[in-house]
Formats: structure tokens, C-alpha cells, sequence
């Protein structure tokens, strides 16, 4: 499927934000992820018991920071499972969707509890992981874009995302902001033949299919 040529462009929807460009529309939208909040379904979700941890590090309730954010998904599964989650993305488009979303899921009785563990901060996080006014736990990493470049595994509504988020061009600079915040366990997202990031070799991982979460516990 071709890409469509038109220019992206932010529309309030009755539904919300959207991002459209020709036929193609995207909105965030934690809504209609309910159905795999149920515990049985979240207990099972890969990030979920990759990013597990013995105790925090400070208080009662765990923190994550999410450095890669894009619609907040994963920092929605993890905010489920308990975190606090600090949310970076640094592209303007992406980020005025995902505010958007979460401004909607806060009004969502069904989710608003999980929203409001989800602390959305605009910037780039190579930056700003240092001046958050917290330790992490866990900081999570999903720097995928560079990997996918095949079509067929580009699911529809993830085209318009890759034409506005640049592949990640510091991966270094990225595992290196990771590991300088000292967070008990830092967990990566990568295509299963990936190789890992920053020539670190992770203290273990969890695989599926296609992708698998590289664990380094500190």
C-alpha cells in the first residue's frame, strides 16, 4: 500500500484530535484499549512482565519514564500495571495527539485512575530525563522506526506516524541518557533480529514473534 502523498494535518474531531492525510486518519485513543486491561490479558502483556521490579526504589508506587512515547500505548500498559509514568516525545504533531488523548481519558471513568498516573512531558528525552523531579525505577525504550522498513509490516494507521517521526538517529545518545539516570532496570523494545542497543548486552530478554524487550538490571 502506497503512502498518501498529502500533506498531514491536525482536524478537531468530535471523536478527538486527528491526524489526517488523504484517506489515512490517526487519533490516540487508550479507549479501546480496555479490553487488555483485563488482569488475566495484562499479567500476560510482554512489556508488562518485562518491566516488573522486586520494589521501588522510593515510596509506595513505582516510576517509569517512557522516553519514546509516541501515542502513549506502552506508557498506558505500564501506567495499568502500576507505574507512574513520565511520558517524553519530542515531535510537536505527536505530542498535541497525545495530550490530546489523555485530556480524553482522564474523563473516562473506566480509565481516568490509569490516566492519571501518566505525566505527559514535551521535549526531547536525552534531555530531560536528568531534570525530572523523580528516580526511575524502570526507563523504557522503543526506538523501533529505523528497523521498520518493510511495508507489509506496517500496520495502516502507523504510516502517517512514520511520516512524521524521524527514525531515531542517536541511539547511543538515547541507552546513554538511560543508564546515566540509574534507573533499577532499563527495558528496550526491538524487532526480534535486531541487534541491541549500544552494543549493551541485556541481563536477559522476553521474545515473541517479531519483537522481543531487552532487560538490563542495574
Amino acid at each position: 500500500m502506497e503512502q498518501s502523498k498529502e500533506k498531514p494535518i491536525l482536524i478537531q474531531q468530535p471523536e478527538g484530535l486527528t491526524l489526517v492525510s488523504g484517506d489515512l486518519s490517526l487519533r490516540g485513543d487508550f479507549s479501546s484499549m480496555k479490553s487488555r486491561l483485563k488482569p488475566g490479558n495484562l499479567n500476560g502483556e510482554m512489556l508488562v512482565r518485562a518491566a516488573r521490579i522486586k520494589a521501588p526504589l522510593n515510596g509506595s508506587i513505582p516510576v517509569a519514564i517512557d522516553a519514546t512515547a509516541g501515542l502513549g500505548e506502552d506508557s498506558f500498559l505500564l501506567a495499568a500495571s502500576g507505574f507512574k509514568v513520565y511520558l517524553f516525545e519530542k515531535n510537536e504533531t505527536i505530542a498535541a495527539l497525545l495530550k490530546d488523548a489523555l485530556e480524553r481519558a482522564l474523563k473516562d471513568q473506566d480509565i481516568a485512575e490509569i490516566a492519571s498516573r501518566m505525566i505527559f512531558v514535551e521535549g526531547d528525552s536525552i534531555a530531560g530525563m536528568k531534570s525530572l523531579p523523580e528516580h526511575p525505577d524502570v526507563v523504557y525504550l522503543d526506538p523501533m522506526f529505523p528497523e521498520r522498513r518493510k511495508s507489509g509490516l506496517i500496520k495502516k494507521k502507523f504510516q502517517l506516524l512514520q511520516l512524521l517521526e524521524r527514525p531515531c538517529d542517536d541511539e547511543d545518545g538515547l541507552i546513554n541518557a538511560a543508564v546515566a539516570v540509574s534507573p533499577a532496570k532499563i527495558v528496550i523494545k526491538r524487532p526480534a533480529k535486531a541487534p541491541v542497543l549500544g552494543g549493551i548486552k541485556p541481563s536477559y530478554t522476553i521474545s515473541g514473534n517479531s519483537i522481543r524487550y531487552d532487560c538490563i538490571v542495574r
